[in-house]
């Protein structure tokens, strides 16, 4: 029986953006489409199927331990950031700034999608949410050069809006205007000692 289950729900991808490396800082730009590896967006610096543990994991890991990297890819919702630039007092912000590699519209709360969510492409490619992407402050240093004064109220803003990471389960490619299907796995509440 299967346990993933297509939703009524698509998107639209409004971008796709990349860089290839991380010493410049957090901002990416955007192209017309990317081909999709297991190793994540090719040419991106944020790919690869293992990573250096950080901060994110520090309970779990001590920093620098190889892991599985299942933050190969962030993705943004349109509608969220639109929000979010509302709350800081900007007239509006880029997914440039804030590191995203996809920008998805028209999917509903997408930072809250449940994780091993499936993110079906046109293209053949499909993600796998790992989890919500927690707001830091390094996108507000980038906020901060495009409109001063402004930045520090990112993270604060951005808390349960932040979008998501996500990992390749299928190859393929990802255009611009590309439809995404949206596959959910069954949702309870974990409770221990609850066995459901």
């Amino acid at each position: 029986m299967p346990i993933l289950r297509p939703t009524k729900t698509s998107g639209r991808v409004e971008a796709v953006l990349l860089s290839t490396q991380r010493e410049p800082g957090l901002e990416k730009q955007r192209v017309g489409e990317v081909a999709v590896t297991y190793a994540g967006f090719d040419g991106d610096c944020h790919g690869g199927e293992t990573r250096a543990s950080c901060v994110r994991v520090r309970a779990q890991y001590e920093i620098g331990t190889e892991i599985r990297n299942t933050r190969q890819i962030s993705i943004l919702s349109h509608e969220e950031l639109a929000v979010i630039a509302d709350e800081m007092g900007v007239p509006g912000l880029e997914p440039e700034w804030v590191g995203a590699n996809l920008l998805l519209s028209g999917i509903p709360d997408l930072t809250q999608l449940p994780p091993s969510s499936r993110l079906m492409f046109d293209g053949g490619a499909s993600l796998v949410v790992d989890m919500e992407n927690g707001p830091c402050k390094y996108p507000g240093d980038v906020i901060e050069t495009y409109c001063p004064g402004k930045g520090t109220a990112f993270p604060k803003a951005a808390l349960g809006r932040r979008g998501i990471t996500a990992w390749v389960e299928r190859p393929g490619a990802i255009l611009t205007g590309d439809k995404v299907a949206v596959h959910i796995p069954p949702q309870r509440i974990w409770s221990p000692g609850n066995p459901g």
